[in-house]
């Protein structure tokens, strides 16, 4: 009797050599060598200089010594500690619950001390890594739900090179569009993160994030026809580069579009049609917006003909 193929395990790496190295100099331990020869600080350094953000070390030897972080040393700390104890392996399985079985689960988790409060994936198709900012307001349920996430993009990145919103590529505008279409990968994300189309997706964060998650869940309607507009508007040329780039940038904000109306598709999808018809999409995204319109009722908005044919996707 032939076996079905077995999935590749996850291969997650924890890095909080940065951090600690960090919280050792705020402490007044400084082995300033130690820090700059970390992989955190040697690869954060090249991502902000990629981005044009100053980062030099003299620039973070200085943020180093601000009397705040002194202040915060011992709860940036704890929740060091407590992030550390999060368990990788389940994450992974979790996540690969929600991608194809030929998605690659490969990623290094960076736990930084940073002056910008951002987190971030960075070399999503060369060497996969999600760079989270160490915060002690983060509780651990929190910081596995962002692993979680990001490790979604990084699954969902090694099935296709397209599936980003971010690539500046010259290209027709049904080509940039499509493109454009991957950046619902966020809500495919939220989704995934929280393990199934009834658990909210916040349900691990604050009740004033929670509620903004709700309100912003009442746009979907609105905010579909928007991403409609920038489709049709990218593939008829009647915007440049650069518009279309802002106004698509737009749609991330907080947990903007990308964020809503994707993980309303999402849910909508596998809850009408399975799982496995919304994994399939993921292997080619605009495959989602035809799934969805076949997959909801007559309450939810739907995507025009007119975007699905300049799509190529009926």
């Amino acid at each position: 009797m032939s076996q079905a193929p077995k999935v590749p395990s996850a291969d997650i790496h924890l890095d909080s050599k940065q951090a600690e190295a960090a919280l050792d100099i705020v402490a007044g331990r400084p082995d300033w060598q130690r820090l700059v020869s970390t992989d955190g600080y040697i690869r954060l350094k090249k991502r902000e200089a990629e981005m044009g953000r100053p980062f030099g070390d003299d620039d973070f030897r200085r943020f180093l010594s601000f009397d705040d972080l002194r202040k915060r040393r011992t709860e940036l700390t704890a929740a060091l500690a407590e992030w550390k104890r999060a368990d990788f392996n389940a994450i992974g399985e979790h996540v690969r619950s929600y991608l194809p079985s030929d998605a690659k689960l490969r990623a290094t988790v960076y736990i930084v001390v940073k002056p910008r409060s951002n987190s971030f994936v960075y070399e999503l198709t060369t060497n996969p890594s999600i760079f989270l900012y160490l915060n002690p307001a983060i509780t651990k349920d929190e910081f596995e739900n962002t692993v979680a996430h990001e490790l979604h993009h990084v699954g969902l990145a090694s099935l296709s090179t397209s599936n980003s919103a971010h690539e500046t590529a010259a290209s027709s505008g049904r080509e940039q569009a499509r493109r454009f279409v991957g950046a619902f990968g966020e809500g495919l994300a939220m989704l995934a993160a929280a393990g199934g189309p009834d658990v909210h997706p916040h349900q691990h964060s604050s009740a004033e994030v929670r509620a903004r998650w709700d309100r912003d869940l009442l746009n979907v309607p609105k905010d579909l026809r928007a991403v409609e507009a920038l489709l049709l508007d990218t593939v008829a040329g009647r915007m440049d580069e650069n518009q279309q780039r802002e106004k698509a940038m737009s749609f991330f904000g907080t947990q903007g579009p990308w964020y809503t109306v994707g993980w309303a598709m999402a849910v909508t999808v596998e809850k009408a049609r399975g799982r496995s018809v919304l994994i399939e999409c993921m292997k080619d995204l605009p495959k989602l917006l035809v799934q969805y319109n076949e997959a909801a009722d007559d309450s939810k908005p739907k995507w025009s003909t007119q975007l699905l044919d300049a799509l190529s996707i009926r």
